[in-house]
């Protein structure tokens, strides 16, 4: 008997304290309607400290009667059990099929009694047995919750974005406990012309049952919560997904729906979001599942939500003591901590959508007007979001990309993409405010290129299709995997001028041979802070005598 290994070693979680949100995804859900050129996108940050991953890469592939499929955990690669395979299964390019079908995922935890749960699937398994199995968003939503009916579901709770050439789902699972097998799950799809985000947090509150078309659940959802104790069908009180399987705490607020008001105030600043819900005011209106952009996003204005830490806000995190004297918009983990001497207050950094935690990034492009081969772009990139570069992958590529097959983060490799943007942003850290800004240059230079190229490429691929689908195939991927590299090999251009130009400290033009770099010292408002902490101590002058 033939079987396939499904390894994907995703996560490695590295939690601190008691808190499930140091690996904190973000994901952006675009429906039709609501971008410029009528695709459906969904946007993914993978989130997780000490974590790098290849770009998955799997074969359409066809299998006998008698095979299995061998499941280990995503996050763990602990060997969970084998289930049966399918007649065929299809090519998977990261997080997209060739039938473009995409998905993304951020992890909620839930109540903490279901998150230990029966079964042999666990979230990273279930999302890419789906995508070698679905042809669309509702049949990837199907294959999900058959998988954990069948065989139980053995993670925490998930929001899942899904989203094919039509359609783009939020789906919301948790398992059911150590006593009973399977999951309980509900999905909702995004109204045509609205865009949708979640943030390691379940978002889903309403449960329309009577709108088949638009809302799919459990057939125990409500009776399971009611003989949990999580909601009391006579109490009156309409029944809430979020508060009866993951309700909220300040800790939450604070890390995950700050992200998802980010998100909305940039994407539809007409609709002024109150702060109020994620700064943890009691009672507060919790922001809506579904809003209307003010104006229809195109793919980079996506990629522009995706890079964000509070810019422009009371919350900007380039300002203030915690940024440095160079404006640096991270803080380094943990993300709780206490004040010496006090061990009663917890205090926590803010948790943006742009992290140095990322290990990889995309935006999924689905569009029905286009074939399959040309529809479908994975526009991938890997590290912090901020100061990494988004490349088109068509998802009927023939072969991976050579530096995005090797990823460790044991082990520093210059073949890696990953380290090679990794190595770039942590030089960036150290002087931040002048680093990023010749980051960006190459970034938006790039990616520039890339949208002016895409019409010219997808116009030639069309022509091709004509008359050779094989031929159209192979230009498509022969131009995804010969840019890849290209960027590759330009960011290692641009890590060795950022080296030579911030060397010691300075900063050199070049000027005068190198022999007289300049120096930036620490600028204005930082200095002030210094000498209010020591007003004398650092005064060049002549002083009195000690008595």
């Amino acid at each position: 008997m033939r079987k396939t290994t499904f390894v994907s070693i995703f996560f490695l979680i590295l939690f601190f304290s008691e808190s499930r949100f140091s690996n904190a995804c973000t994901n952006v859900l675009v429906s039709k309607g609501a971008s410029k050129d009528g695709s459906v996108m969904i946007s993914y940050n993978a989130d997780a400290g000490g974590f790098m991953e290849p770009l998955y890469f799997m074969e359409a592939k066809d299998w006998g009667a008698n095979d299995s499929l061998e499941v280990y955990d995503w996050d763990t690669g602990k060997y969970l059990g084998k289930i049966k395979q399918v007649a065929h299964t299809y090519k998977v390019i990261g997080n997209m099929n060739e039938n473009q079908v995409a998905l993304g995922e951020t992890t909620y935890g839930g109540r903490d009694e279901l998150q230990k749960s029966v079964g042999i699937i666990d979230y990273g398994s279930m999302m890419y047995i789906a995508l070698q199995r679905s042809k669309t968003a509702r049949e990837a939503i199907q294959v999900m919750t058959e998988l954990v009916k069948q065989y139980g579901y053995c993670s925490e709770g998930e929001s899942i974005s899904v989203s094919d050439p039509n359609e783009a789902w939020i789906f919301e699972i948790i398992g059911k406990g150590t006593k009973e097998k399977g999951a309980v799950w509900v999905a909702r799809r995004v109204p045509d012309g609205y865009i949708c985000a979640h943030a390691n947090q379940a978002r889903i509150r309403e449960v329309p049952v009577k709108d088949k078309d638009n809302c799919m659940y459990a057939p125990d959802l409500f009776t399971f919560a009611e003989k949990m104790g999580y909601w009391d069908s006579k109490s009156g009180k309409e029944f809430s997904f979020v508060d009866a399987y993951c309700p909220l705490n300040p800790e939450a607020l604070f890390l995950c729906e700050g992200r998802i008001w980010s998100i909305f105030r940039r994407a539809a600043p007409s609709q002024v979001f109150s702060t109020d819900y994620w700064r943890g005011i009691k009672d507060a209106t919790p922001y809506p599942l579904f809003i209307k952009p003010d104006k229809k996003l195109g793919v980079q204005d996506v990629m522009s939500l995706m890079r964000d830490h509070f810019e422009g806000t009371e919350f900007d995190m380039t300002k203030g003591l915690m940024a440095g004297p160079f404006n640096c918009p991270y803080r380094w983990k943990n993300l709780y901590w206490k004040a010496p001497g006090d061990t009663v207050t917890n205090y926590g950094w803010e948790r943006p959508i742009s992290t140095q935690q990322t290990a990889f990034s995309f935006v999924a492009q689905s569009r029905s007007a286009l074939p399959d081969a040309i529809g479908g772009v994975f526009w991938y990139g890997v590290d912090d979001t901020y100061s990494n570069c988004y490349m088109p992958l068509y998802c009927c590529m023939l072969e991976r990309p050579a530096p995005f097959a090797e990823a460790d983060v044991t082990k520093f490799n210059w073949n890696s993409a990953t380290w090679i943007f990794d190595l770039v942003a942590n030089y960036a850290y150290t002087k931040y405010s002048y680093i990023i800004k010749d980051i960006q240059a190459v970034q938006k230079e790039l990616e520039n290129n890339f949208f002016a190229m895409q019409p010219a490429v997808e116009k030639t691929a069309q022509e091709l299709e004509k008359t050779d689908h094989a031929l159209a195939v192979r230009y498509l991927s022969d131009y995804s995997v010969s840019h890849a590299e290209m960027v590759v090999a330009r960011w290692k251009e641009l890590l060795e001028y950022i080296i030579t130009k911030y060397n010691d400290g300075y900063i050199n033009n070049g000027e005068k041979g190198g022999r007289h770099p300049k120096g930036v010292g620490y600028g204005t408002e930082w200095i002030k802070r210094v000498l209010k902490e020591q007003p004398d101590y650092y005064k060049i002058e002549w002083a009195a005598p000690k008595k």
